[in-house]
C-alpha cells in the first residue's frame, strides 16, 4: 500500500512575511512529515516555504497552487489558449499551474484558485493576511474542513482573533491557536485520520 502524506495548507499575506509566525509553522510542518501547500507567491507563502525547505531529511514537499495572471484574456473571452505567466517563489518544489486568475477581494469567486488551496489541504493553517486570506478562511469554513488560525496579535483583513472567536460563522467551525504547540496538536489530530 502506498503511504499518503497529509497536506497542510498555509494561507497568509502575499506581501508581508510575518516571519515570527511563518518560520516556526514551516519548520513544524516539515518535521511532522506532511506536505506543505501554499499559493506559491511571496510574503507568508515564501517565508513558510523557505523554512519548510530548510529542514533537513524532511519527507514532504513544498507545493504551490499558482494563479494565472492572464485576466485580460479572460475578460476578452478569446477562445485561443496561450502560456500565461505565474508568480512563484523559489521554494516551491511542485508548482501547479492553474488558469484561475482571481484572488484578493474576488477570492471566493469560482475563478479563484483559493478553492483548490482549501480543498486540497487536509488542514489549513491561516496566518495574518488581507482579503485573499480572509476569503480562504471563509471558504474553508463554508466547506466545513479543519482550519486553525495562528495570527497572534496580528490580523486577517483587519480582523483580530477575537472577531473570529465571536462571529457566528467562524466561532464553532475553527480552532484558534495561541502557541505553536496548539498548532502541533491540530496537525497530530489530522495525522490520525
Amino acid at each position: 500500500m502506498v503511504q499518503r502524506y497529509k497536506i497542510i495548507g498555509v494561507m497568509g499575506s502575499g506581501s508581508e512575511p510575518f516571519k515570527h509566525l511563518s518560520e516556526p509553522i514551516g519548520r513544524l510542518i516539515a518535521e511532522s512529515g506532511c506536505h506543505l501547500l501554499t499559493g506559491g507567491g511571496y510574503g507568508v507563502m515564501a517565508e513558510v516555504s523557505k523554512a519548510f525547505c530548510e529542514v533537513e531529511n524532511r519527507t514532504g514537499h513544498s507545493i504551490g497552487i499558482l494563479r494565472s495572471s492572464d485576466l485580460p484574456l479572460l475578460k476578452e473571452k478569446k477562445q485561443e489558449r496561450r502560456q500565461v505567466s505565474h508568480i512563484v517563489n523559489p521554494w516551491v518544489e511542485i508548482p501547479i499551474l492553474t488558469h484561475l486568475p482571481l484572488s484578493g477581494e474576488f477570492g471566493t469567486d469560482f475563478m479563484s484558485r483559493n478553492h483548490i488551496n482549501v480543498m486540497a489541504s487536509d488542514l489549513v493553517i491561516a496566518l495574518p493576511g488581507g482579503q485573499g486570506t480572509f476569503s480562504e478562511v471563509t471558504l474553508r469554513v463554508q466547506y466545513r474542513r479543519p482550519i486553525v488560525l495562528f495570527i497572534g496579535d496580528e490580523a486577517i483583513n483587519g480582523k483580530k482573533a477575537t472577531y473570529f472567536s465571536t462571529h457566528p460563522l467562524f466561532s464553532k467551525r475553527m480552532s484558534i491557536a495561541s502557541s505553536i504547540e496548539e498548532v502541533r496538536e491540530q496537525i497530530a489530530i489530522i495525522q490520525k485520520k
